[in-house]
Parts: C-alpha cells; sequence; structure tokens
C-alpha cells in the first residue's frame, strides 16, 4: 500500500477511535441524568442536519442522504448519481447533471448497476439496463427537487424489497409529501454549454385533510463534445388524503427526454487511433457525407473509432401508483399498493454502412442491390431497437407488533409484457432525419421479441427485542418468475451468428424458496450500536430478446434448452457487519475543540457471488454496431471482502466535514473457457470497480452564507476480464456556494442564489468503463470537463 494512502487510513481509524471515547464520556453523562428516552439517538435540534445520515436500528449498513444535501451537490442533480458520495459507491457518467444513460456505470461493493434493486417510493424501477425491459430510471421517475430522501443499503436490501436483481445492495428513493401550506416553489438554473433548466412546483396545501402538488421540469443542454442538445420535459403530482386512522396516496409521473449520445473510444493493444472523445459529426450533415467514401467506409486511420452521423435515446414514461394504509389497531397495520408503467422508446445510431460486418448483413435482405442507394444515398444507416414495457403490479404488506415481536409479511406480484425491435432505416441523402425525429418507414425489420413475465415475491420477517438492548432479525423471501418469450419476426437466414436459422423461443421458470436473512443490533449505550447481517439473495434471469445477458439471446433453440436445463439464476450471499455512532460531544471536548457532533459508521463485509453468467461476444471488436447473439455460461464464483467508513464532524463555528473512505477487493474464483481457448480470471479483479474510493465535503455556513468544497477520489481501474488493461486513479475538485437573499421587494425572503463549478481544476481521464473482452481492449467514455451553473430557487 503506498505510504499517503497508509497514512490516510491510519488517520480515518484514529480518529474513530477518538470519536468512540468521546460518545463513550457523552453516553455517560446522558445515562445518568436520563435525558436521552429513545435507543435511537436523534441529532440536537441547536446542530445543522448532516448531509449524511446513518440509519440507526438496521441490522445491514444502511446510509441516507435528504433532498437537500442532494440539492446542496447540484440543482436538478439525478438522485442517483447523489449515491456517488457514499462509501463503497462508484457513479460515472459523462455529463455533469448524471442523466445519460447510454454511458453511465454504477458500482456498489464489486456489484454492477444491473445487478442492484431500486424502488421509488416501495414502486420497483428494474434492473436499470439502457435497453431497459423491465423499469424506468430514478431521473425518469421523480423529478430531482421531488426527492424527500434516498437510502442506500450497500450490503443487501430488505426482505420486503420489490426487486428480481438485488444480488448487491439496494437503492431506495422516496418523493415529497404535499406541502400542509399553500406555496408556489421554482428553481432556475443557467450554465455551461448553454445549460438551462427550469423547475415550478405548486402546493396546495391542506384542505380538509388532503393536499397534493403538481410540479413540471425542463433541460436543454447542448452536449460538451459535440453539437446537439439533450434534455426533455418531467410532470409530477401526488395527493394525499388522512382519514383517521386511514391514509391514501396517489402518484403520477410522465417523463420525456430525448438524448443524443456520444459513443465510446475503443482503447486496445491494436488500435493505431484512440482519441479523447468520440464525437458525431451531427449537425454538419456536408461533412458527414464527405468522411465516408462511395462504399459508405470511413477514413481506413480511424479504425473502430470512426464516427457516426448521430446517436440517440428518446424515451417516454408514465408511472403512477396508488397506495392505502390503515392502522387496524392492536399493533397491526396493512397497506396495499397498485402500480403501472408504459414504457415508448428507441436507442437509434446512424452509422456507416461500410463498418463492423454490416455490408454480409444487409446482403441477407438486398441480395443484388447496391447498398448505398437502397439506404437512401447518403454511405448511412439510420440503426434502432425500438423498446415497449407495459407494467402492472400490487405490493400488499401486513405488520403485527405482538409483545417484544414485530412481524411483517410482504406480497409483490408483477404481469410485464416489454417488446424490443431491431429495424434499420434509411437516411436520406436528400432529407436526412435528425436525432429529434422518430424514423418512418424501415428498411429491415431484424428481428421483433415480446416477452412475458410474471413475478411473484413473498417475504416474512421478524424483529424480536429479545433484550432491551439486542434486537434480532430474521426471516426469509421467495422469488419466482415465469417467463415466456416469442420472435414474431425471426432474422432472415444468415443474419445470426453460427449459421442458425432463428432466434429461440420458449418458456424458463424459475423457483427459489428459500432466500433467508439473519441479523442483529446491540445497543452498546445511548449512542452506540453494533450490527451485523447475512442474507442470501438472487438475481433472475434477464427477459430480454436477441441481445444482453439473456437466454432469449442465444443463437439457437438447441442452445436455449440446454441453457434452460443446465444453468442456475446468479445468487451472492452476504455477511456484514459493524458499528455506528451518533451523538452530541461531551461539553468537555465541545469547549476544547468546538466539535459538537459526531456520526460515524464502520462496515466490513464479505460477499460469495456464484453462478456468475457472462456474456462471451463472438466479435472481437466490442464496440461494433451489430449486436451478435452471445455464448451465455456459467464462468464460476466471486469472493468480495472490503471496509466503508462514513464520517460526518460538526462543529459550533459552522464547519462541517464529511469523508467516506472505502475498501473493495472483488477477486475471480474460477477461469473459464471461450470457445475451446482457456481465459486466466482466477485471482483476477473485477473490472470496472475500483480497489480505493475516498469521497470528502468541507462545509461552512455563517449567516446568509454557505460555501462547500468537493473532493473525489476514485482509485485505479481494471479494463478486462485477466487485468492485463487498467485506467489510473483520478482526483476531482468541486466547488458550491449558496447565499439566502434577505429581503426581496422589501419582504423576508426565502429564495437563494447558488453557484456550482463541477471538475474545478479542468482534470482529464476515463470515467465510465464498457468491458466485454478477456484481453487487449475495453471502452471508456472521458470525464466531463470543468462546468460552471448560476441558480436562483425559491417559494412564496
Amino acid at each position: 500500500m503506498p505510504m499517503r494512502r497508509r497514512h490516510l487510513v491510519l488517520y480515518q481509524m484514529l480518529m474513530c477511535c477518538w470519536i468512540g471515547a468521546g460518545a463513550d464520556a457523552f453516553a455517560q453523562h446522558a445515562s445518568s441524568s436520563d435525558e436521552v428516552k429513545s435507543d435511537e439517538p436523534t441529532a440536537p435540534p441547536t446542530v445543522q442536519t448532516p448531509a449524511v445520515l446513518i440509519q440507526a436500528q438496521k441490522s445491514r449498513s444502511s446510509l441516507s442522504l435528504s433532498g437537500p444535501a442532494i440539492q446542496a451537490q447540484l440543482p436538478g442533480l439525478n438522485p442517483l448519481k447523489a449515491f456517488h458520495q457514499l462509501p463503497g459507491v462508484t457513479f460515472q457518467s459523462a455529463d455533469p447533471w448524471g442523466n445519460n444513460e447510454q454511458n453511465f456505470s454504477l458500482f456498489i461493493h464489486g456489484f454492477g448497476a444491473q445487478q442492484l434493486g431500486y424502488t421509488l417510493d416501495g414502486v420497483p424501477l428494474g434492473d436499470q439496463q439502457y435497453g431497459n425491459y423491465n423499469g424506468l430510471s430514478p431521473q425518469r421517475a421523480v423529478i430531482s427537487e421531488n426527492v424527500r430522501n434516498v437510502v442506500l443499503n450497500a450490503g443487501a436490501g430488505d426482505l420486503a424489497t420489490a426487486s428480481s436483481s438485488n444480488l448487491g445492495g439496494t437503492l431506495e428513493f422516496y418523493s415529497s409529501d404535499p406541502s400542509p401550506r399553500s406555496a408556489w416553489t421554482y428553481a432556475q438554473s443557467i450554465g455551461s454549454y448553454a445549460a438551462s433548466r427550469s423547475f415550478v412546483r405548486y402546493d396546495s396545501g391542506e384542505l380538509d385533510d388532503q393536499a397534493f402538488y403538481v410540479s413540471a421540469s425542463r433541460l436543454r443542454a447542448r452536449a460538451w463534445d459535440f453539437d446537439a442538445v439533450q434534455g426533455g420535459e418531467h410532470l409530477n403530482a401526488k395527493w394525499v388524503k388522512h382519514n383517521g386512522a386511514s391514509k391514501v396516496t396517489a402518484y403520477y409521473s410522465y417523463s420525456d427526454k430525448t438524448e443524443p449520445n456520444e459513443d465510446g473510444v475503443l482503447n486496445g493493444v491494436r488500435e493505431r487511433f484512440v482519441p479523447y472523445t468520440r464525437p458525431v459529426t451531427y449537425p454538419d450533415f456536408a461533412l458527414a457525407l464527405n468522411y465516408v467514401n462511395e462504399r459508405g467506409q470511413p477514413p481506413l486511420q480511424d479504425g473502430a473509432n470512426y464516427r457516426n452521423y448521430f446517436g440517440v435515446a428518446q424515451r417516454r414514461d408514465h408511472l403512477a401508483y396508488v397506495k392505502f394504509e390503515r392502522e387496524l389497531g392492536d399493533g397491526a397495520a396493512w397497506s396495499q399498493q397498485i402500480y403501472a408503467h408504459a414504457d415508448d422508446g428507441l436507442g437509434a445510431v446512424a452509422g456507416p454502412i461500410g463498418v463492423a460486418g454490416l455490408p454480409d448483413l444487409f446482403k441477407v435482405y438486398f441480395p443484388n442491390a447496391e447498398l448505398k442507394q437502397s439506404f437512401g444515398g447518403s454511405g448511412y444507416a439510420v440503426r434502432t431497437t425500438e423498446y415497449r414495457i407495459r407494467r402492472f403490479g400490487l405490493i400488499s404488506q401486513w405488520l403485527q407488533k405482538i409483545e417484544q415481536h414485530q412481524w411483517m409479511a410482504s406480497l409483490w406480484l408483477e404481469h410485464n409484457r416489454s417488446d424490443a425491435d431491431r429495424r434499420w432505416y434509411a437516411l436520406e441523402v436528400n432529407r436526412p432525419i435528425t436525432p429529434y425525429q422518430t424514423p418512418r418507414d424501415p428498411k429491415i425489420t431484424q428481428y421483433e421479441s415480446e416477452i412475458d413475465n410474471k413475478l411473484v415475491q413473498f417475504s416474512l420477517q421478524d424483529e424480536w427485542q429479545i433484550h432491551p438492548q439486542l434486537k434480532l432479525q430474521a426471516g426469509w423471501k421467495s422469488s419466482l418468475q415465469f417467463a415466456d418469450g416469442r420472435f414474431p419476426v425471426q432474422p432472415k437466414f444468415g443474419a445470426i451468428n453460427g449459421g442458425s436459422s432463428a432466434l429461440p423461443e420458449g418458456r424458463i421458470v424459475t423457483k427459489q424458496w428459500w432466500l433467508p436473512q439473519f441479523g442483529g443490533v446491540w445497543q452498546m449505550n445511548a449512542e452506540q450500536q453494533l450490527y451485523f447481517n447475512l442474507q442470501k439473495n438472487l438475481r433472475q434471469f434477464v427477459t430480454y430478446g436477441a441481445v444482453g445477458l439473456s437466454p432469449w439471446s442465444l443463437n439457437s433453440q438447441a442452445a436455449f434448452d440446454l441453457f434452460k436445463r443446465s444453468v442456475k439464476p446468479e445468487t451472492a450471499k452476504t455477511l456484514e457487519a459493524g458499528w455506528r455512532v451518533r451523538s452530541r460531544l461531551s461539553d468537555q471536548t465541545a469547549a476544547t475543540t468546538g466539535l459538537e457532533q459526531v456520526e460515524a459508521q464502520l462496515t466490513t463485509y464479505l460477499v460469495q457471488f456464484n453462478d456468475r453468467l457472462l456474456q462471451i461476444s463472438p466479435s472481437p471488436v466490442i464496440s461494433s454496431i451489430v449486436n451478435g447473439n452471445p455464448i451465455l455460461t456459467n464462468v464460476g464464483a466471486v469472493k468480495t471482502q472490503g471496509v466503508d467508513l462514513a464520517l460526518q464532524l460538526n462543529w459550533k463555528s459552522g464547519w462541517s466535514l464529511s469523508n467516506n473512505l472505502s475498501y473493495n477487493s472483488s477477486v475471480y474464483q474460477d477461469d473459464y473457457l471461450n470457445g475451446t481457448t482457456p481465459v486466466v480470471t482466477k485471482g483476477q479483479q473485477v473490472p470496472a470497480s475500483p480497489q480505493w474510493m475516498n469521497k470528502s465535503r468541507l462545509a461552512f455556513r455563517h449567516a446568509d452564507w454557505e460555501w462547500q468544497v468537493d473532493s473525489d477520489y476514485v482509485g485505479r481501474r481494471f479494463t478486462t476480464f485477466t487485468n492485463d488493461l487498467s485506467v489510473p486513479s483520478y482526483h476531482l475538485l468541486g466547488m458550491g456556494m449558496q447565499y439566502r437573499l434577505t429581503t426581496l421587494i422589501g419582504a423576508k425572503s426565502d429564495h437563494y442564489l447558488s453557484l456550482h463549478v463541477s471538475n474545478l481544476t479542468n482534470q482529464q481521464g476515463s470515467s465510465t468503463l464498457q468491458v466485454g473482452a478477456p484481453s487487449g481492449s475495453y471502452v471508456s467514455f472521458p470525464i466531463p470537463p470543468r462546468q460552471w451553473f448560476l441558480s436562483l430557487r425559491g417559494s412564496f
């Protein structure tokens, strides 16, 4: 371990020991005077609320960020990106808001985004795949300013979490309720690259035990490395009605977004041309025409890093739920929630027709035609993957308190019908479409897939207060999936890798009845706790047609039938244990140091990840525009171990410091075969996930001013399965300041002016990594440059 890093770890461990001693002193004082009545530590009202809140009474690592803490990072921030501030989490994106879905990556304790669970107010949001089939991204489900708080369960989520993908932790998002007073709230931001974001919300206030709000947001921002505008519109509405012991909540979200995308850069030992960015040529169509030759081929010297005309993601979502909650008396409570989600969207790439095997594919459909003229004479074709999701579900929970036991039974049912269609369109030389239009009249429909999927999840858990200072939590869940995949339109013979005549169809039923959990919390004193949790989780098979880590992406019926007979879903067993403290320090300590409030959580974890599935691509060029139908194989296990430390300090003078340090080692336990070629991965680190991370925030508050500096260190990351390539560490700084306008038009003001600067020192490096090769190559996206944003927000 480098000397500098050893000193950092030693410093933080010593700080924790000192905090524990100070907390014990305060605990003894509190105990003797009977000032602490509750077993959950709470922050005193005279002290500013920490940005990161440690969730007490949980037998697992659990951290929370409030809505104001998210907006303090950047107004309008994707709430998913806000988690990057927490220990054990790395979130990467090519835009400062974290909105772009094509090039984001997320790792928590070595598990990738598609191996985690996501919910909004309990409603499942799917596994966050870019070509999504079972949900939507959090930023499309709720407007950033309407987020009340977010909760990270880094090791393992609650048994009742409505997710079929959470091998690792869960990320819970909660929308704010209507305000009890009538008010208008607004926010307007402007910034680099002609960025403009607007938000407005109207709260009705309480009217006969009910209240509602409606809100809207609009974003327009030019991409920093090419000339296209990204953005969209978003509408939220929420209504809450109280009636004695009952509560009814209704929520609706509409999102319509269009995001032109940049392409990732292929890095490899064989690549002669490796630019820092790979921008598209849009909107300069003359440049695009001159870029390719008469056969639609880009310059040979550009290799795999040729330039497309445009790429875009278009998404339109409707999400709604109604929830009924009732206190039944005698310690019983019941809630019933129904939800619905509809998504229509597409991902499109307008690229040269003479690259990446496209001529061979097109000749299957146009055996005797001149390809350039067949696709509009421009030398380009527009490939789309067109999505459709129709989801309906029910979540029912029963809580019963009996003496020292608190039982909870939960049932989650979901029916999801998802389609994914691959089509090719002409890019007319005289009438080229733009990324903001929807293509019409396809030249080729390569395939149409339809997946009907039904999920059933049941859980039962008990929380037993076995002793005033000891609480045990135990339970289990069952997860059942009934999936049926069909292809109403099959590719033509010759258009499937390996010479197969058709993509596979069929039904796969997976049932895992016993996924247990056992944990406990020991209240050492009024301020400190020890906790542990042991849990088994499962990731159901991906139900997506023709591409991705899915049985329905295999290239033949025989391969599908073999997979169905022999392959098990991925599972993980997680053990985590830790210590947490939340306290005001003793008067003596506070007088000496000025430090008055401390929160800390130290967690260590061990994970055994079994039956890992790997998509082995038939194409050596992992950035190819042609999606090969992969081989799916069980490549063994991954062993993960690590430590997270979250620390929050508040001083009387208005200063505060948060620091989140994490170490993670995720190591492959087995080698595997790529065809007949052995791939030596045993003992290698899981790529794209860093071992070391450290995130810090130093803040100061005085009168109407607030100021903060953020530090973000991400360690070296490997970029292939054999670890023969890697990208170096990076360290980014950010800055924010806010001023409360004390008077506005002669009246007391509730309006704020803020300035944020990201990547303050304008560092360059790799953000998102896409790993698809055993060795020799990977795809990267660049770190966004320094950008500034000026915001005015308030309410009246």
